[in-house]
């Protein structure tokens, strides 16, 4: 899936604060008392719902989902509406409290702060009927927030490792790395060869997409950025040995020093021109990089795990993007049949070419890896084993444009891991206090 930048502007930090304000005091009702009365009497119930119009699902699918669950209830009537991400947080912010939208698709990284302003419904008896073992521990946490369930996981995304066995091959590599310092020996090969200048490319630039790029190679390293109970540990030596590494790479050349510039289209960019063995990505790079019209290497590359270290297999970042119910919704009964049945098994195995199920057991349908792809199949049911969320704090946007800046000036050699991340841990401690 394709992803852009997710840093809240100060104009939405300030209504985000100022609904906060307004929810305080007040736990928002998930009985549905109103929906249900409406119900009963035999009136039709509308819900409006908002998703977004640029990866994952396409809107033809999720059109055709809204109809398949309008059939099999007659007296719900769903008005769908796609924006842009950009929009998404704005439209929510604003609309939450009200009611104006009843399911909301949102970011991985939001439904903290949501839960914290009163946004959105707590649904965690309404999970209660769902088969939560079959779901992607990863993908499921990312809904929580201080141990209460604030919405569904419903598109799944997570970062892989893109790499052109070809160039492999040609240094006479055979096998895909399995871990980063295996990926290293391989790079340096590719290098000495003179196969590609710069064997990895990688989203650095001062964006949310360092912050990805950087949770997966932590994660890799066995660090986190806040521990079990939400306490930041920025600092820890796992955390402070990934970014050296990421450093160290870049200063010796084996990482493209524009990677310092890098979003994620540009590193698809970049690998598709065949100037890249390896590659942190989306799923969306799948495609694009085997589009005989678009890319020089279809057919050279595959997609696989993220490598990992002698403390975790494989570490990956979670990108997916859950349903929640607003907190002004009048209908939560009918806007929680609405996400159960989106979110179903039977409509995700049906609905699976450009979005995977967040259900373990698909995994092993036929029928899924068909209109899937076998390699995307495979290379996700593993991936999705090694997921890491970043953190599930209210204060996450604040700490991720620090975090941000912070990083970057590692990678630019302007200060030391070790000191960066002493930085940060401090703010994020203060920021933990408010």
């Amino acid at each position: 899936m394709k992803k852009l930048a997710k840093t809240l502007s100060c104009g939405l930090l300030a209504a985000l604060m100022v609904l906060s304000i307004a929810g305080c005091g007040s736990k928002a009702s998930t009985t549905g008392s109103t929906s249900a009365a409406a119900s009963a009497s035999g009136e039709e119930v509308t819900l409006n719902a908002l998703f977004m119009k640029q990866a994952g699902y396409s809107e033809d699918d999720v059109n055709a989902m809204t109809a398949d669950f309008m059939a099999a209830n007659p007296g719900i009537k769903v008005n769908v509406t796609f924006v842009a991400y950009e929009e998404l947080e704005p439209k929510i912010l604003t609309s939450a409290q009200s009611g104006g939208y009843d399911v909301v698709l949102g970011d991985c990284i939001w439904p903290a702060q949501f839960a914290k302003a009163g946004l959105v419904l707590d649904v965690t008896d309404r999970m209660a009927d769902l088969d939560t073992s079959d779901i992607y521990e990863g993908a499921l946490d990312s809904t929580k927030y201080e141990g209460r369930y604030y919405g569904i996981p419903w598109l799944n995304d997570v970062k892989y490792m893109f790499c052109n066995t070809a160039m492999l091959a040609q240094a006479g590599i055979n096998t895909v790395p399995t871990t980063w310092d295996e990926l290293v020996a391989d790079a340096k090969i590719l290098k000495d060869q003179g196969i590609v200048e710069y064997p990895i490319a990688a989203c650095y630039a001062q964006a949310e997409c360092l912050i990805c790029d950087y949770t997966c190679i932590s994660g890799a390293f066995g660090g986190s950025f806040v521990d079990a109970d939400n306490n930041p540990t920025l600092n820890s030596p796992e955390n402070v040995a990934a970014l050296d590494f990421m450093y160290q790479t870049v200063a010796d050349g084996l990482t493209n020093p524009k990677s310092l510039e890098m979003i994620e289209d540009d590193v698809l960019s970049t690998f598709t021109a065949g100037n890249a063995a390896f590659a942190l990505n989306w799923t969306y790079m799948n495609a694009s990089m085997n589009d005989e019209a678009a890319s020089s290497v279809a057919g050279q590359a595959v997609i696989a795990p993220i490598p990992g270290t002698d403390k975790a297999v494989s570490a990956t970042v979670n990108g997916g993007m859950p349903l929640m119910i607003t907190a002004g919704s009048k209908h939560p009964d009918e806007a929680w049949a609405y996400m159960s049945f989106l979110a179903s098994k039977d409509t995700q195995s049906k609905y699976c070419a450009d979005a995977l199920p967040i259900w373990k057991s698909l995994y092993s349908d036929p029928a899924v890896i068909a209109a899937g792809g076998e390699d995307v199949v495979n290379a996700s049911n593993t991936q999705y084993q090694y997921i890491v969320n970043r953190p599930q704090v209210a204060y996450y946007n604040e700490l991720s444009t620090e975090m941000q800046t912070e990083l970057q000036n590692v990678l630019l050699g302007k200060t030391t891991a070790q000191a960066a991340l002493d930085g940060l841990q401090a703010q994020a401690e203060e920021l933990a206090k408010g």
